[in-house]
């Protein structure tokens, strides 16, 4: 319904909405037309046009500083809008700041007219959205606190200053403004001191993303930045928390396992066969050896004990007679000794165990072809027996492959450790930044060539 026809209702009209809080002004240096966003909150603005520094507390606007620079390329221009944290905000002033002229960073001021001021802060290697506080934070044991997350120092004692300046600001910035800076970090947060003779001021600065940023203002993110941001969080940190919690849990269960199957109980079968070392094959049939688990392991160990400069060849054949299936292995006991110009010396073993894995449950005969034979030191009168004695068979169930184990450990550690290194190596590179040096396990594994 028209406004005409509310009046002939006797309806008064709705009221026009507000006019925006934006201000038109020209520049007394060049005449540029230069527009204050947040009027009624902004002090000065830089123009866009020639650089000049324009007092706009002042209804006649005062030309503070007047310069003739080229304007400068920025990534975000002025009057940019962009949705960050649900909130949208309008880039309404930018400045170029250095640490006396190196290590330059820029700073972006967003305006938004329910939530203030916020800071977009940059230095070629990322992003960061900054909030300054309204309070001081406390003070722990090695350094700030906030909202119960420590901060540690990372550049201490800065001198930072103004370089270039464009847009509108809170307060009258010059170039050459300077201020006394320190900063604290934790995983993913800075925290900044600034100072001067007039007032000390906190800012939090949250580190975006690179989707973020890019969504938000559509500026093109670094790629694997290098060396890392100093409140950079490791991203190896979470894989190697969640691969330990992992390596462990299997780790647990693969000792456990071991545990389990290692316990053969009693063996299943001991026999004890005539050897002697002429060379002469034997066999012998063994049984019955009865298995009830649906697979297990079987363990056939050989001993022979008065085995000296000789060895025992062993195949074993553990077939089932239920239906003839057969699982050969093959085993050699071998013991040997001497003297030489170091003196005595002994080599290999009087034992030897073999292993079958997957072993059905049934009832088994080991079929064993052995042969004993002996070795002569030709350069020492012949020592060996040629009766070998006796070697004695066990079989047992449930022996663990303790090879196995080992070899599931190395292949649970080895990414584990691929990635401590990683992570050693971004720690590293992330506090060569900071005025304080490498702390913890940075410093632990710093060699004296790094230093």
């Amino acid at each position: 319904m028209t406004d005409g026809g509310l009046q002939e209702l006797g309806i008064a009209a709705p009221p026009p909405p507000p006019a925006p809080a934006v201000r038109a002004l020209s520049c007394p240096g060049c005449g540029g037309s230069i527009s204050v966003r947040a009027a009624g909150y902004t002090v000065t603005v830089a123009c866009q046009y020639c650089g000049s520094i324009l007092d706009v507390a002042n209804p006649e606007v005062r030309l503070l500083t007047e310069y003739h620079l080229a304007i400068q390329q920025i990534e975000i221009p002025l009057g940019t809008r962009g949705t960050l944290r649900a909130v949208e905000w309008e880039v309404i002033g930018y400045l170029s700041r250095s640490e006396r002229g190196s290590y330059p960073w820029e700073e972006y001021l967003l305006f938004n007219p329910y939530q203030g001021y916020r800071w977009l802060v940059t230095n070629g290697r990322g992003w960061s959205f900054g909030e300054m506080l309204t309070c001081a934070p406390e003070w722990g044991h090695h350094g700030p606190r906030l909202d119960g997350h420590d901060y540690a120092p990372f550049f201490v004692d800065g001198q930072a200053q103004v370089d270039y300046v464009l847009g509108e600001f809170y307060w009258r910035v010059a170039v050459g403004e300077e201020v006394s800076t320190d900063d604290y970090v934790r995983p993913g947060y800075m925290l900044s001191r600034e100072a001067n003779e007039q007032e000390v001021s906190w800012t939090l600065s949250t580190l975006l993303d690179g989707d973020e940023i890019s969504r938000a203002f559509g500026v093109v993110p670094p790629h694997n930045p290098w060396p890392p941001l100093p409140h950079q969080p490791s991203p190896y940190r979470d894989v190697m928390r969640k691969g330990g919690k992992i390596g462990l849990a299997v780790l647990g269960f693969l000792l456990l396992l071991t545990m389990v199957m290692g316990s053969g109980g009693q063996p299943l079968l001991s026999e004890t066969l005539p050897v002697d070392l002429a060379g002469t094959t034997r066999t012998a049939t063994l049984g019955p050896i009865t298995v009830t688990r649906p697979y297990q392991l079987v363990a056939i160990r050989a001993q022979v004990p008065g085995l000296e400069n000789g060895w025992i060849d062993l195949d074993y054949a553990l077939v089932e007679r239920a239906t003839q299936t057969s699982y050969q292995a093959y085993g050699a006991a071998e013991r040997y000794s001497g003297r030489d110009s170091d003196g005595d010396w002994t080599e290999g073993s009087r034992r030897r165990t073999v292993k079958l894995a997957s072993v059905p449950a049934g009832t088994y005969d080991l079929v064993i072809d052995y042969a004993g034979n002996s070795w002569r030191d030709f350069s020492r009168p012949y020592a060996s027996s040629q009766t070998g004695g006796s070697v004695i068979i066990e079989v047992s169930r449930a022996a663990a492959f303790p090879s196995n184990l080992i070899l599931a450990i190395i292949l649970i550690l080895a990414p584990l450790v691929y990635f401590f290194f990683r992570h050693l190596s971004f720690e590293q590179a992330r506090q060569d930044e900071s005025d304080i040096g490498r702390t913890g396990l940075a410093k632990l594994f710093t060699s004296e060539d790094d230093d």
